[in-house]
């Protein structure tokens, strides 16, 4: 089949890349019905960084202009380890429009899940994949309903039932809350800030600004804690970890008084996983279930909106859908690589029980940080920009 006609695409799972990939390929004329098995819409999280090469592919999805305005715009990235500066990575050209999106998931979400519908993807809740036929792309749901169809693209994430490796769960995961801004507590709307303790405490605000139906300027702040010990956490009185996590940095009395429950903050899990054949046959992994990461680089987000963008692209240019698919992964392959294989090396920097590492992290990547060009390559990094990955899918 020439990969220009209209294909028939199942799209497993509606998050980020999965509604994100259904937005464009039905956009291309593509029949696209996205399954999950939420019962009904509903983003898990609090928010996240949209990168500049992120912000490209929401451009070319209609809805970097509503984004823009309901999020908070990052210049900035900033940590401290005991008053000293360990990291302090700056964006590129933040005048001219080059700068990080802060962005509620809800926010993200219901934009992206508009943009799909508008587009003529068919979106089915309540419909969990079991499997997929990798010579079709035929999917199985639960309760054994059979939907065919030519391409199965898996979006699942870092979970997902249709991966055939479960990667490797990280020790560390963290505590993630949605709150509202303190104003007149000292933050700064347009920096992500950290503070670390060694590389096993470390606590983070991040400005979120608002959403379309409550305008509240909101942050995520986030507590990193071993994976093991949430059960330990939640059975622990929920004010020694507020006199913790306070104690680290005291500024965050403001917002720590917000968290009335544990259930005020969501546990998150985090694995790492890269497989090496990403499409097979007719069935492609995308985002997570592709390239599950840590959030350090905050790049999983943004490395699934631009694998969306490459597998629109690639079945549009390809002759028939074999080529297309192959021409997703080797537009995607060599920016997969670079990413993870930094993740793999600041992972433990930041979320570990090492003691060498922290040192070495607060007596030189602070000062190194801000010299040149050292500077440059944090702030490449970060953007997301190493590897070229706007020229490979032909984005601007």
């Amino acid at each position: 089949m020439n990969a220009a006609r209209p294909l028939d695409v199942n799209v497993c799972g509606a998050g980020m890349g999965g509604l994100a990939a259904a937005a464009l390929l039905a956009a291309d004329g593509h029949r696209v019905t996205v399954l999950d098995q939420a019962p009904a819409p509903a983003p898990v999280g609090s928010g996240l960084v949209i990168q500049p090469v992120g912000m490209a592919v929401l451009n070319l999805i209609g809805v970097g202009e509503l984004l823009r305005a309901l999020g908070a715009p990052i210049s900035r990235l900033y940590g401290e380890a005991e008053g000293r500066v360990v990291l302090d990575a700056r964006y590129d050209g933040a005048a001219a429009g080059r700068f990080g999106l802060a962005i509620q998931r809800r926010t993200l979400f219901e934009a992206l899940l508009e943009a799909a519908k508008r587009a003529g993807a068919a979106i089915r809740f309540g419909a969990r994949v079991t499997s997929a036929d990798p010579l079709r792309g035929r999917v199985v749901l639960e309760g054994g309903e059979t939907l065919e169809g030519d391409v199965a693209v898996d979006a699942l994430g870092a979970r997902s039932t249709l991966c055939p490796d479960p990667g490797r769960v990280l020790a560390y995961g963290a505590l993630w809350g949605l709150l509202e801004w303190p104003e007149g507590a000292g933050f700064d709307k347009t920096r992500l800030e950290q503070r670390y303790r060694a590389a096993s405490r470390m606590a983070g605000v991040l400005p979120l600004g608002g959403a379309e139906a409550d305008p509240t300027f909101r942050l995520a702040y986030f507590w990193s804690l071993r994976a093991d010990r949430f059960d330990d956490w939640r059975a622990a009185p929920l004010e020694d970890w507020k006199a913790e996590a306070a104690t680290l940095w005291p500024e965050t009395r403001p917002i720590l008084d917000q968290i009335d429950a544990h259930g005020d903050l969501v546990e998150a899990v985090y694995r790492h996983r890269t497989l090496a054949r990403p499409v097979d046959g007719r069935l492609i992994h995308l985002g997570d279930s592709w390239h599950a990461t840590s959030p350090q680089l905050g790049q999983g987000a943004n490395m699934a909106l631009l694998d969306a963008a490459s597998l629109a692209l690639s079945l549009r240019e390809a002759p028939h859908v074999e080529e297309g698919l192959r021409q997703y992964a080797l537009r995607r392959g060599a920016h997969v690589a670079i990413y993870q294989a930094a993740s793999r090396f600041f992972t433990p920097v930041y979320q570990s029980d090492g003691r060498v590492l922290p040192i070495l992290r607060d007596r030189l990547m602070g000062p190194l940080s801000q010299v040149w060009p050292v500077n440059r390559l944090i702030s490449a990094l970060v953007a997301g920009t190493i590897g070229d990955p706007l020229g490979r899918i032909g984005v601007e």
